[in-house]
């Protein structure tokens, strides 16, 4: 007993995606162009609406949040993958995989959440336009907000706390990319069905409840434009909603498939995948979408960089 508690105490070994050199070389230089990409375009969209007062109002004040989220859910695994990629020996200690697992399921919950709230935001946009401001106030927005962070911290703390409590006996090789809640549960060596039990129903609450409210918010959306007579009426309503609408589909459609059946028992190889997706193209993919597919976003951008041009020609001049 005192030698397992000894393993369990020390560290566990994370085998990664690939034993090949070659391989993990180039998904260093790979997963390193995209985590960059993803600090920057999301610390772009953070100071572009800080900057820029036409996109001072609550769907950019939750877009703030979610840039947030997303460039921290990255940071809480992109670091450590990277630094396995080039290390031989690819242990993580007990403590620093406690509190990875932890931040990266708060940070998880809380984007679901946070998403809903957006779908809300929304719906009171198109469904009820003339209300919207007094409806979406900033007292609203900030307890909107706290409840998602607070909520998403909750359920990964006792989450975090019942999975480590598990007996690993002599087990520390998590065959995943990361501390990952289903890969560290298998590594037990009594019945989980309770933990399996504890990871469905969190699920429910903090994936499943806030997808049936975006999925309640849209049906209302939808049925809502589809009344406005003019095409270009129509096209503007949804315009206003088709980034969040994309970010939406990307988000919960990896997640509920991998959360939503812990007995189903999927690949471990599509289990990596799905979590490097959602770890790297989704942090990195949503600053991109609210630009691209975003005018007012489009906009605040073409006046920053005009005025960043003409502030380079008069030191120019001088």
């Amino acid at each position: 007993m005192e030698r397992d508690n000894q393993t369990w105490e020390g560290e566990f070994i994370l085998l990664g995606l690939s034993s090949d050199w070659d391989t993990q070389v180039s998904l260093f230089v790979l997963l390193l162009a995209m985590y960059l990409v993803t600090v920057l375009g999301n610390f772009l969209i953070v100071l572009l609406i800080r900057l820029d007062g036409r996109l001072h109002t609550p769907m950019y004040f939750f877009l703030t949040n979610l840039s947030l989220v997303d460039v921290s859910y990255a940071t809480s695994i992109v670091p450590q993958l990277l630094v396995h990629f080039l290390a031989e020996h690819k242990g993580i200690p007990f403590l620093s995989c406690a509190a990875q697992l932890f931040f990266s399921l708060a940070l998880g919950g809380i984007e679901f959440v946070l998403l809903a709230v957006m779908a809300y935001d929304r719906y009171v946009a198109v469904c009820d336009p003339l209300r919207y401001s007094v409806i979406m106030h900033g007292g609203l927005c900030t307890r909107l907000a706290i409840a998602s962070w607070v909520s998403g911290s909750i359920n990964s703390l006792m989450q975090t706390t019942i999975t480590f409590q598990l007996p690993m006996c002599t087990n520390k090789y998590i065959d995943h990319i990361s501390c990952e809640i289903l890969a560290v549960v298998r590594l037990a060596c009594v019945d989980t069905s309770s933990n399996e039990v504890a990871i469905v129903v969190s699920s429910i609450v903090l994936l499943m409840t806030p997808f049936f409210l975006v999925l309640l918010s849209y049906i209302q959306i939808i049925s809502t434009i589809l009344k406005i007579r003019s095409t270009q009426g129509r096209r503007k309503a949804f315009h206003t909603c088709a980034s969040h609408l994309t970010v939406v589909t990307l988000c919960y459609g990896t997640t509920i498939f991998t959360y939503t059946q812990p007995h189903s028992s999927p690949s471990v190889l599509q289990e990596k995948l799905i979590s490097l997706f959602y770890a790297t193209m989704i942090p990195m993919l949503n600053p991109m979408i609210y630009s691209l597919r975003n005018k007012e976003v489009k906009g605040a951008w073409q006046k920053l960089l005009g005025q960043f041009s003409g502030l380079t020609s008069k030191l120019a001049r001088r």
